[in-house]
């Protein structure tokens, strides 16, 4: 067995604090790259090294090690659920560890929606495991066979007799044990599962997250803790000219002020530099940062400005500089074409505004970093700490909070880098706090988008001809100073555009950087998925068919997609297309089942409109339905939402639910409010007041069912935001006959 190992007897153990008298199984989980490749110096090992362990004490309890980041999305009850459920555990005996940053844990970057899918299997089999075992001993002592034994509630139990005994009884004998053979092990049947699938498991966190009894990045004091807030460069890239500093340290309650290293770029996970206020409390560092009155150099980037930019890319849409995907003959298809359509969809610059902005506790004692953050990625962290600080990667340790949300902003460890430098430097713990400003003005942006379709209509109102040119700055060129073309990006909706049409080319323009790209909630599949579905419902339009009835049409028949023989690089969010195939039929049936859902095709009155899309993402499947109104005075409101997913067999269907649901409203954010502008390379926006999200009262009723499925499971906290923002549009063109191919549609003051 390769991924799991019996390391009850191991000697590291006893310096962890684990007793000798537990069963101990680490678990070898896949590693994926968790280290940009611009942070030198940072390699892994093949040697085995656990990633997880579930332990089994005399006292009963299982400890379950929880190696991803809680953002809200319930991974802490995930995790542990299915380990239990193989291991016939009681749930109210699991105990859940947060896992330091470390390598040996494989992959902790908590993103692409890959935690249940990545592990479901391995954590599968160690649980299974271990209740073998636990069997074994059990049988041993009774001098049965151990098929006349079961597993139930933290007790094995032998059938014939009734003879029950704890796990924790025979954790000693057990431990002495080898561990069965992978082929050997025995894996529950589904309808046997106990926890996986059930809905009634409650959140690990939840009371004490809904009493307030938990800790956040924000959360974090430590003995002579000092607190900094750190003014940074108004446009990437500019250079502090000058400061006053005595000003600042004449504020009470500050006590240092410190210049931070100059960025160069590439900006990486590195800080952006500045000049950081220290201060006793955060009101007297703020205070202080406002008496800096900092003089900047200029920055390369002050020829940022969005709308100039956003020409730009509509020009560059129109000189594409590269062909991704090429079926057929699209230019000859469209000259025959009796009806050529064409259109073009623009998303602007996105943040991703958690909650909690970042914040980040580092204390530097005897040459070790001891460091608090609510990070997605603590080995990146640590990796990143390491390299920059000069210090050894096994002295920095990364302890995980909860997260006040994430969305992809926390797995760039920028902020937790500027903690670490402060401390060393000052030889006393700091926490770095951001505050909603610092994060709008200088976080890491979603692209903004700029995007032409064109297809043709033959005359028995076929769809022959597929052109889709798309122009947006890469997240590559965060990590590679100059990169002007979309890479993976390209993967995210845009070439795996699933309908079946004869001629077919996707191309990208070029799009250079002007402020730190990187990774948000669903990433380029909110742009791609709104021209995408947007289009497809225009061209429902111009064939005078049900919106509903065109997709199923276009889908053509069912069928599994391998788009490189459409000569396209296709990444399936890094899984293969045998495991994940991109199956039509179950795109078909997520949209048969919201149609039901939705009771699509009835009769509306006046101002009213259904609207429909489907797009697949993470290797799962979400098609949706909204309801908007329009009231007497042009003002549109999205009533309902109904959602069908499909994501594979289900671990966690509550928060399944939950993640659609805040899938719909993060989307209804971007499609109504949210935008970001920039003027000679400042961000214009600052707070919620200019970048605005949706609040209560705009949140619709949202309905969700999930498909009932025995294939592995998808990613789930994702999928659900790409077709919320079409499908609103297209039921506002049902209600309204206007058709929006630019978001936030506040611009147009229907909201």
């Amino acid at each position: 067995m390769k991924h799991i190992e019996n390391v009850s007897r191991r000697g590291f153990l006893k310096k962890l604090g684990i007793s000798s008298t537990a069963l101990v199984l680490g678990v070898q989980l896949p590693a994926m790259l968790t280290i940009p490749k611009a942070l030198a110096g940072v390699t892994g090992s093949d040697k085995f090294s656990p990633s997880v362990y579930v332990q089994i004490g005399a006292d009963n309890i299982v400890s379950i090690v929880v190696h991803r980041s809680e953002m809200g999305q319930g991974i802490r009850t995930s995790i542990p659920m299915i380990v239990a459920d193989e291991l016939g555990a009681d749930w109210q005996q699991i105990a859940v560890v947060q896992g330091l940053g470390d390598k040996k844990y494989g992959s902790q970057n908590t993103d692409g929606s890959r935690s249940v899918r990545r592990f479901y299997q391995p954590l599968r089999e160690a649980g299974a495991a271990a209740r073998m075992m636990l069997q074994e001993a059990a049988a041993q002592q009774w001098q049965v066979n151990v098929s006349e034994t079961i597993a139930v509630n933290s007790t094995i139990v032998h059938e014939k007799t009734g003879r029950e005994l704890s796990f924790g009884s025979l954790v000693s004998a057990a431990s002495k044990l080898a561990l069965p053979a992978q082929s050997a092990l025995f894996l529950k049947d589904k309808k046997d599962f106990n926890l996986i699938g059930k809905s009634d498991v409650a959140l690990v966190d939840g009371v004490k997250i809904a009493t307030g009894a938990t800790t956040y990045g924000f959360d974090v004091e430590l003995d002579n803790m000092q607190y900094a807030v750190i003014a940074r460069p108004p446009v990437l890239g500019a250079k502090v000219k000058s400061f006053n500093g005595d000003a600042a340290k004449a504020i009470k309650g500050v006590i240092d002020v410190v210049q931070l290293p100059d960025l160069e770029e590439p900006a990486v996970f590195k800080p952006l530099g500045g000049i950081a206020v220290i201060a006793k409390n955060t009101w007297a560092a703020i205070k202080g940062r406002e008496a800096l009155a900092i003089q900047w150099h200029e920055s390369e980037h002050k020829i940022y400005n969005s709308t100039e930019y956003k020409q730009a890319l509509a020009d560059s849409c129109d000189n594409p500089a590269k062909v991704l995907r090429s079926k057929g003959d699209v230019s000859k298809a469209l000259v025959d074409a009796k009806q050529v359509l064409t259109a073009s969809y623009y998303v602007p610059e996105l943040i991703h505004v958690p909650m909690e902005p970042p914040a980040a506790a580092a204390h530097f004692h005897d040459g070790v970093f001891d460091i608090w953050a609510c990070t997605q990625t603590p080995q990146s962290a640590q990796a990143t700490v390491a390299q920059i600080t000069g210090v050894a990667p096994e002295s920095v340790n990364i302890n995980v909070t909860l997260l006040g949300g994430g969305f992809g902003r926390k797995s760039k460890p920028d902020f937790i880098v500027e903690a670490a430098i402060l401390s060393k430097q000052l030889h006393v713990p700091i926490k770095v706090m951001w505050t909603r400003e610092d994060e709008i003005q200088n976080g890491y942006y979603h692209a903004v988008s700029y995007q032409k379709l064109t297809a043709g209509i033959d005359q028995a109102g076929n769809v022959t001809a597929w052109q889709h040119h798309v122009a947006e700055p890469t997240i590559g060129s965060t990590f590679s100073k100059g990169a002007d073309l979309i890479g993976s990006e390209a993967s995210l909706g845009f070439i795996d555009m699933p309908y079946d049409i004869a001629n077919v080319s996707c191309a990208i323009g070029k799009a250079p950087a002007h402020t730190r790209i990187g990774w948000m909630r669903s990433v380029t599949n909110i742009n791609h998925a709104f021209a995408v579905s947007s289009f497809i419902d225009e061209l429902a339009q111009a064939k005078g068919l049900d919106s509903k009835d065109n997709l199923l049409t276009m889908l053509g028949a069912n069928r599994k997609i391998d788009f490189s023989k459409e000569h396209a690089e296709y990444g399936n969010y890094g899984e293969t297309l045998e495991k994940f195939p991109v199956d039509t039929a179950r795109m078909k049936t997520v949209i048969e089942k919201v149609s039901t859902m939705a009771k699509w095709g009835r009769k509306l009155p006046k101002g009213r409109g259904l609207g429909i899309a489907m797009h697949r993402s993470f290797v799962s499947y979400v098609a949706c339905v909204v309801e908007v109104s329009e009231n007497s005075d042009g003002k549109i409101k999205v009533e309902d939402v109904w959602m069908a997913v499909d994501c594979g067999l289900v671990v966690n269907p509550e928060r399944i639910r939950s993640q659609m649901e805040g899938a719909a409203i993060f989307a209804l954010s971007l499609t109504f409010f949210s935008e970001l502008t920039a003027k000679n390379g400042v961000i214009e926006q600052n707070n919620f007041d200019s970048y605005q999200v949706a609040r209560i009262g705009d949140a619709p009723t949202t309905h969700v069912e999930i498909i009932d499925s025995d294939a592995p499971p998808g990613g789930v906290g994702e999928p659900g935001v790409p077709p919320i923002a079409p499908a609103i549009c297209n039921a506002i063109f049902n209600a309204t006959g206007k058709r929006y191919r630019e978001l936030p549609l506040k611009q147009y003051g229907i909201v």
